[in-house]
């Protein structure tokens, strides 16, 4: 979603450089290969099941959310995180995600955001092919692991307004 009043020129800018600094901030991760990510299905604008069949840990997608070199999320959005400096003003507040959306559709904004608006600026955390300006440590990877996006989906989910 766009802030009112700010134009598209002004924030595909601002978009590369939080991608270039996700990519800078996420080198000492260590993701998983591309021959190993887990198929999954989109039904509408959600991937319903699980990527690993099993519910993720919300305790653990909190710190990934949090930490600015495993998720950061941060950089982009802000949430009811007031431990948490500088939070991002670019992407919509993470408070009330459970209630807006189902796990299914946050999974698939995790996932690959493209597929719900293809101008988004948020990175697709578990995508790896048609991607441009991806640093050598990066190509072949995504950002987090199967497992990664349940426990954020499952942290995400506990926010209710």
């Amino acid at each position: 979603m766009r802030k009112p009043g700010f134009a598209r020129s002004r924030q595909r800018p601002l978009a590369d450089a939080a991608v270039a600094g996700l990519a800078a901030l996420l080198i000492s991760t260590g993701a998983v290969s591309q021959a190993e990510l887990r198929p999954y299905t989109i039904v509408g604008d959600a991937i319903p099941a699980s990527l690993t069949g099993a519910i993720g840990d919300a305790a653990r997608g909190r710190a990934i959310v949090t930490d600015r070199r495993v998720g950061a999320c941060l950089l982009c959005h802000t949430g009811p995180f007031p431990e948490e400096k500088f939070q991002g003003t670019l992407a919509p507040d993470l408070s009330g995600a459970g209630s807006r959306w189902s796990e299914g559709q946050l999974r698939l904004r995790l996932v690959d955001p493209t597929r719900l608006d293809p101008d988004t600026i948020m990175p697709p955390y578990y995508r790896v092919e048609g991607l441009t300006r991806v640093g050598l440590a990066w190509r072949g990877k995504p950002i987090l692991t199967a497992e990664q996006i349940e426990d954020v989906v499952a942290f995400l989910s506990t926010l209710h307004d």
